[in-house]
Formats: C-alpha cells, structure tokens, sequence
C-alpha cells in the first residue's frame, strides 16, 4: 500500500491535509490528555487538526489548476503540508502562536517544499509513521481513563448528609505553593516571614504548625482535598495528573455537595482559570471566569484576573444566605516544572522570595476585604503543598530521596483558620494534613464529631520513577517521619 501510493504520481488534498494535523493532534491529547478530555475539545480538535488542513489543501489544489496559478501547482499541497504540519507542532508545544516563529516556518516549508519536492510523499509517510507512534502512546491513557473507578471517593460514613448547626459564611483561600510558618523559618528556606505571620494573629487567626499536603501538585492536591478521600494518585495509573481531577474539583464533589444541602450558595474565584482547562460543566453557582474566556489550547494559566471586585461584590449580595468561596490565589508557587527553565536553586529561591512578598500583599488584602464586610467569618488559608525551595527544579520529586528538608520543601503546606467568635473547637489538635481539612471542618459546624473518627491518614504520597522502581510511595508518615514505602 505505501510502495504504490509512493510510486504513484497523484497527490490527494486528502492524505496531505490528513497528514499535516494527524501526529499533532494525537501527540496533544497523549501528552496533555486531563487538559482536554471533554466532547468540546474533541470537536475543536478534529475541526482545528483534521478538517481545516483538508479542505484547505482541497481549495488550494483547485485553485492552483487554474491557469494563472498553474505554475505553483507542484509546489502547493507539500508547502501546505510542511507548513501546518510545523506551525500545528508549535501550536502544541507553546500554546500561542507567535508571529516570528511563524514566518519562520513559512520560509522552511517553502524550502522543503523547493528542494525536496519529489520525497514530498516520503514526508507524508514520515507523518503518519509518527502518528501511528503516537496513538500507540496515547491507548495506555484512554484505556486508564475508560476503566477508571471513582469508587475511592466513596465515603466511609454519613458525613455527606451532615446538617450544620452553626452556618458561617466560610472563605477558602488557597495560595498556591505557601509552606507553613514552622517550615519557613528553618530547612532549605530559612526566611523570615515574621510581619506577616504578626498580621495574621493580630486578625484572630489560629495558626496550625507543621501541618502539610498529602500531594505535591495542586490539581492532585485539590482532588483528595474536595472529596475528603485519598486517590493515592490513581495508583500509578496517570504519572502526569489526577484523572478526571478538574472535574472532581470544579463540577461535582463531597465538599461542595455538604455546602450545597446546608443552602450555602457557591463560589469560585481565581486568579487564573487553570482548574478550568477542561472546559469542565461548573458546579459552582458563581465563577469569576466563563468558560468562553479559555482556549481549547493551553493551561488556562495564560490569563488571569484579580479576585477583589469579585470577591467584595459577591460579599455584599444576598446576605441572608451562607456562602461558600473557594479562592485561588497563584502565588508564590513553586521552582519551575522542568530542568531548562531552572536557574539553579539559589536564583529561584530568591525568586521564591520575591513571590511571598507579593502573595502576603494579596492575602493581607483578602483578609481585610472578608473582615471589613464579613467580620464573624471561617476563614480558612490553607495551600496545597509547598515551594520546592531548595530544589533546581520539580520534576527531581520523581527521583528518590530521603532528604527530610526536600521532602518537607514538597509537602509543607500554610494552614491559618480564622474561627467564628475567635473559639476553636476542641478537637482542633487533629488539623495535620489538607486531606482531612474539611471533615474537621464540617464536624465543627454540625457540632458532631463522630464524623471524626473516620479520618484519612495523614500520610504524604510521592510518585517516583528513579532509584526505586516507579510507583507511589509513602514519604511522610502520620507523625511526620521520613519513610518510603511502595503502595
């Protein structure tokens, strides 16, 4: 079949617009799978990928038949070819188009399409063998995703149909990578944070010490945190992201499901639409993003918003009933992903440093705007793991270690609770990991603390793929020892 469509000197629109969006397409969706995995993007894909190039290469092949264009007419299908099939893998890699970079490879498709003309079809077979390579990566993903069970979110009581007691407005503000006070001040960060923690006492809040995550990302952070349940990161089944997490955090889950039943009315407000990537159906009754506002193509961290007029409008509205807020603030993060962006340890510490600044400026503002307008409110600061501060880059969490400080730099995570009428419960001793959060929370406002005695463990999980064989391991142990144990 290639021998005679080789020897054949018939070039179909079809097979070269095909061929210009396949391997694009499906080197997408098997390395960014959870970013996409709706009907949506499915059919932005195939319109963008497949159906764009094809009919495009149909005009252009009917078009260069005429007589005036004639000339051109041994060029056009594999300059198109190379062209889209280059400006495509761009367009995955970088999620942007950038006009240098494009004009860039108009002059290269032109070239290719010049000089190498009679293998244009040996480059089309190239395309599809890299396609074919492609799906063969992409089937262990889709098959995890179509045998996925959402049973380990089954809860182990009745604390779903809690009924509270007590009904404050409460307000979740997440900064994004901010360690605890008690790690701050010591290990590989050693900084500090004194005048903000000071604020934060003077504001009635209780400051938990030692408290950590139990993951180290904050969409798998996010996913345990929400349904009150550990997912053990899927068991090893996705090493990139939790499957089906955005959907878990943003359309249905345990913690909104509480909220709901006790009439609270639901709010979501980031500073980027990053848990919306998916274009995810909305379970929250307020969002301070549309989903018209994201690309089919990115992160969802391209754009970004502040969250005060939102979060001030929404305050003032409909007093009457409890509110919920979930409000993610993307600061100060963490040491960059991938070893090329790195710029050592030492430089994104102080980069680090940098971002602490402005996350204690956005929190001490948030603060201020919930007292002012909401002076009897929960308030809840707790990030989703730690900075990474100490580290080149993230991606050395995959490696195994027993650094304490490394493992504590990952994990360690801020928690700040601003109780109703400055009286903590009792049982607020048990705060130790974010898994548990909400159970301990949902105890105090429905005054029942049988709901506690079904606590998750407060152990730590790290995925590891080098020096030791790859899986998830125990790293963190409920009283806070290095361990490392294979799930």
């Amino acid at each position: 079949m290639i021998k005679k469509f080789l020897k054949s000197e018939k070039r179909s629109p079809f097979i070269f617009g095909l061929a210009a969006g396949l391997y694009p397409v499906i080197f997408y969706y098997a390395t960014n799978y959870t970013l996409i995995n709706s009907w949506k993007h499915l059919g932005f894909f195939i319109a963008l990928f497949l159906v764009a190039p094809i009919v495009s290469l149909f005009v252009v092949d009917k078009l260069t038949k005429l007589r005036s264009l004639h000339r051109f007419q041994h060029y056009a299908l594999p300059f198109l070819n190379v062209f889209l099939f280059l400006f495509f893998l761009h367009l995955c890699l970088y999620a942007s188009v950038q006009v240098w970079i494009s004009l860039g490879l108009l002059i290269l498709a032109g070239i290719i399409a010049f000089f190498l003309n009679k293998h244009s079809k040996k480059i089309v077979v190239l395309q599809f063998i890299l396609a074919v390579i492609a799906f063969v990566s992409l089937v262990p993903t889709v098959i995890n995703q179509l045998s996925y069970s959402d049973e380990w979110m089954i809860l182990p009581d009745d604390i779903a149909e809690a009924q509270f007691v007590t009904k404050p407005n409460v307000y979740y503000i997440q900064p994004d990578g901010y360690v605890n006070f008690s790690e701050i001040e010591k290990g590989y960060y050693n900084i500090d944070n004194t005048v903000f923690k000071a604020f934060l006492k003077t504001q009635g809040f209780t400051l938990y010490e030692d408290f950590r995550s139990n993951y180290n990302s904050t969409l798998v952070s996010n996913t345990a945190i929400f349904s009150m349940r550990h997912h053990y990161h899927n068991s090893g089944f996705n090493f990139s992201e939790t499957i089906d997490g955005r959907d878990i955090i943003i359309t249905k889950n345990a913690v909104l499901d509480v909220f709901k039943k006790n009439g609270y009315k639901t709010h979501f407000f980031a500073e980027s639409p990053y848990l919306l990537a998916n274009h995810p159906e909305i379970g929250y009754d307020v969002t301070n993003f549309s989903l018209d506002e994201i690309s089919y193509i990115g992160t969802g961290l391209e754009v970004s918003k502040e969250i005060f007029d939102p979060l001030k409008e929404y305050i003032d509205v409909e007093t009457e009933q409890p509110k919920f807020f979930f409000v993610e603030i993307f600061k100060p993060g963490h040491v960059p992903s991938q070893k090329a962006d790195s710029k050592g340890a030492e430089a994104e510490k102080q980069l680090w440093i940098e971002r602490l600044q402005l996350a204690n400026e956005k929190l001490r503002k948030t603060v201020n705007i919930i007292k002012e307008r909401d002076p009897n409110a929960l308030i809840l600061i707790m990030a989703d793991h730690g900075g990474y501060v100490g580290m080149d880059y993230m991606m050395q969490m995959r490696t195994r270690t027993e650094d304490r400080d490394q493992l504590f730099s990952i994990f360690s995570s801020q928690l700040a609770i601003h109780w109703p009428d400055n009286k903590a419960p009792r049982f607020d001793n048990t705060f130790k990991t974010t898994v548990n959060t909400f159970r301990i929370l949902f105890s105090y406002l429905a005054q029942e603390e049988k709901y506690l005695k079904h606590l998750e463990e407060d152990v730590s999980f790290l995925i590891v793929k080098e020096g030791a064989p790859k899986g998830v391991y125990k790293c963190i142990d409920a009283e806070g020892n290095i361990i490392f144990e294979k799930i």
